[in-house]
């Protein structure tokens, strides 16, 4: 396959991605209350005295989804323009044509999208936009820079995303997936114009935001498809193994997450069957590119420039096969050749991974650190990168080494991560929760056998675990085998070895050698996960402690009962989930929309204040649950609630996007609305605004939420008052226990 089919297929995984998002974020600002389509189109025959950001959004969201953007969308963007010209609304106008500059790329229309370009960076510097940090002023840079690089403007847009790069450090927390959305444009960028090194930083900067941002890497979609476009730009540089690594790690997240039904899976498909193709594997790559094909059809049809670039690649793939002498039967499934990985294989080590931290060199910026032999404080500073990231690199250079010397007969049997209590186990930890049990640790897990024979002296080899390191510019981390003589460029790290409370100590502690079975039971209460036939007993389980029990990373599982087990505990049977559903809909319902408002009346505002504790907790939960926890995680525990709730609702594929926020808007006036605003920072206003704004946000609330569940076909009643949901909801649970049933 040639270099130009190669950019082709590259360019085709992008199609659902960061592009769109873009656009997206414009847009999220200003979305609000639904409209009819026939209400806009009424409007916009008129040039109104105000403009209406969220009607607008809402008329353009009428048109995409009735199918007609091709011949509708052009003029209704056009009117648009006018109509928040005329009512002297920049905020509007910018947010116009930030969806236009969308539109119009998807259309090829460049020429006319250069002048949009320039008619938005006008109006941002009009508003005073392009001297601050504003993520409006960073989404409108994203957005230009992507519409000239499809224009092939490349010094443009180049010079657009690094302006764009420096306002969202300041403007976007660390994590947020809007910056792996930009690294990932600028790496398409950098294989546009030949420059696949550059690319490849930027796609594995990508995959490390969209990790430490995602509450289930193992099951997230944007994580899969980040690999994927590691894996094509890979292919580019000729680094196969690593390529491989990458595209098969991609079908393994959708797999493990039961998600072959998204469309994007067809992606990941045709990533894997491309890197075959290079390796010329070609049974492989005529059945991934088959297998996407059909994936292609189902969700888009044959009538799409995406079905038609899989097709050629299928069809060059098919004669290289013949050409071969290689056959493949009708399905699509290699004779001889290996299969694509099926759910469950495992992947051999990333070549490019296992040599990140190792082999760093350190810098004249380097940060050393040094924890002592049994990880004791000697703290200063804080440690510059993640617990999960220290955790994996002293797994890496220390642990996996020491057990291949030291038990080399069982080095294919113990299975090594993260998981459990700590703050880092979430992905959550910063400088402040180095206080405490934070420091260089991993667990290793053990089958009661092999814990019987060798899991005392693994324990003692792993206390005397060297756990000086130090962290280079870039955040790769080397661990020191020994003590240097003398400290100069180094300092001890206040969160590199802090003090280890009781509570992590003895049978609680959090890192070490454990029993398989006893780690999960010393979380749970059981050794393995519930039967999937006794809903009782999932049902006594909280959803914090199946996320304590879920969490982390796994580094290593060679025999892959670990992560069986583990699994277990993730695969909670829908019926109790939808059982649950119903308990959280009988509550919102309860505190929220019947007991809240009669106690503010009452004027008992200690009451309606624990009636917000209780309609917040139970519509967080049920946002979890409506996403599937196999997919998202569960809920953790409340510190790290609405940080967990704040991630998921990052995502691209979320369900309930805005809930989040809105609980949040209830919290912050639920001071006013209790007790009136006084002290609280409120403006002496009363409680009346307050409790008005807080009633309204309830009732949105429930209303997305009867949308949700008639989109996932869990009721046909339209009811906003969410105990009278709970019936239709519960008729879609197959078992007769009654456990699982409320009414």
């Amino acid at each position: 396959m040639d270099e130009e089919a190669l950019l082709k297929q590259f360019a085709a995984q992008f199609a659902h991605g960061p592009d769109d998002a873009d656009d997206t974020d414009a847009a999220a600002a200003a979305q609000g209350a639904d409209s009819t389509a026939n209400q806009v189109a009424d409007d916009a025959d008129q040039s109104p005295a105000t403009f209406d950001t969220q009607q607008f959004l809402n008329g353009l969201d009428a048109i995409f989804d009735r199918h007609t953007a091709a011949t509708e969308a052009g003029p209704y963007l056009e009117q648009a323009m006018v109509d928040a010209e005329n009512a002297g609304d920049e905020a509007g106008l910018l947010t116009v044509l930030n969806e236009t500059m969308g539109f119009y790329r998807s259309q090829g229309r460049h020429k006319e999208n250069q002048w949009i370009v320039q008619r938005a960076l006008e109006l941002a510097a009009r508003m005073g936009l392009t001297t601050g940090t504003s993520e409006a002023w960073a989404t409108t840079l994203i957005n230009c820079a992507t519409s000239m690089r499809a224009a092939k403007q490349y010094d443009q847009a180049e010079d657009l995303y690094h302006q764009a790069q420096s306002v969202c450090r300041h403007s976007l927390a660390p994590t947020d997936r809007r910056l792996a959305a930009l690294h990932n444009n600028l790496s398409m960028l950098y294989s546009e114009t030949n420059r696949p090194d550059k690319a490849e930083l930027e796609l594995r900067e990508a995959l490390r935001i969209i990790e430490a941002s995602s509450v289930n890497p193992d099951a997230d979609i944007d994580v899969s498809s980040s690999h994927t476009n590691l894996a094509l730009t890979l292919l580019t540089e000729h680094k196969l193994e690593d390529a491989h690594w990458h595209a098969a790690k991609a079908l393994e997240i959708y797999r493990t997450g039961h998600l072959e039904h998204s469309a994007h899976y067809a992606s990941a498909l045709a990533g894997f069957a491309q890197v075959c193709f290079a390796e010329r594997r070609y049974a492989d790559a005529v059945t991934g590119y088959r297998h996407a094909l059909a994936v292609i059809e189902e969700c888009y049809g044959k009538d799409t420039d995406y079905w038609r670039i899989t097709a050629d690649n299928l069809r060059q793939a098919e004669e290289a096969a013949a050409q071969a002498g290689v056959t493949v039967d009708n399905a699509g499934v290699a004779g001889d050749a290996g299969a694509l990985p099926q759910s469950g294989s495992r992947l051999p080590n990333s070549p490019a991974q296992g040599k990140t931290g190792a082999n760093a060199a350190s810098s004249p910026s380097t940060v050393s650190v040094s924890t002592g032999s049994a990880g004791a404080a000697e703290a200063v500073s804080a440690c510059p990168v993640s617990g999960l990231k220290l955790a994996r690199a002293f797994w890496t250079q220390m642990g996996k080494p020491m057990i291949a010397a030291k038990y080399p007969q069982y080095a294919g049997r113990i299975a090594a991560g993260l998981v459990g209590h700590g703050s880092e186990c979430y992905g959550f930890d910063d400088a402040y929760s180095q206080d405490h049990d934070f420091g260089p640790r991993f667990c290793l897990w053990l089958t009661d056998e092999d814990y019987a024979a060798i899991g005392e002296q693994l324990e003692v080899a792993y206390e005397a675990l060297p756990r000086k390191f130090s962290v280079d510019a870039q955040g790769r981390v080397t661990f020191e085998a020994h003590a240097r003589s003398d400290a100069s460029g180094a300092f001890p790290s206040a969160g590199a070895g802090s003090p280890v409370t009781p509570r992590a100590q003895g049978a609680n502690r959090r890192d070490g050698v454990f029993r398989i079975g006893d780690f999960f039971e010393s979380i749970t209460g059981y050794h393995t996960a519930p039967a999937q036939t006794a809903p009782h007993e999932w049902l006594m389980l909280q959803e914090s402690t199946l996320a304590a029990a879920t969490n982390g990373e796994v580094f290593a599982d060679p025999t892959g009962l670990f992560s069986k087990t583990r699994q277990g505990f993730k695969n909670m049977p829908d019926d109790v989930r939808l059982a649950l559903i119903s308990k959280r809909l009988g509550m919102i319902a309860q505190a929220g929309q019947y007991n809240l408002p009669r106690s503010l009346k009452r004027g008992d505002g200690a009451a309606a204040w624990l009636s917000i504790h209780e309609f917040v907790q139970a519509t967080a939960s049920l946002v979890f649950l409506v996403n599937v926890p196999m997919v998202v995680g569960y809920m953790p525990y409340y510190k790290w609630q609405f940080a967990a709730l704040r991630k998921l609702s990052g995502s691209m594929f979320a369900l309930l996007p805005n809930v989040g926020e809105q609980l949040e808007t209830v919290m912050r006036l639920s001071s006013a609305a209790c007790y009136g605003g006084a002290g609280f920072g409120e403006g002496g206003k009363g409680a009346a605004p307050a409790i008005e704004k807080i009633n309204d946000i309830v009732e949105q609330i429930a209303v997305d939420i009867v949308k949700e569940l008639k989109r996932e076909h869990l009721t046909t009643s339209g009811e906003t008052f969410l105990e009278w949901q709970r019936p239709y909801v519960e008729d879609h649970i197959a078992s007769d226990d009654p456990v699982l049933k409320s009414l």
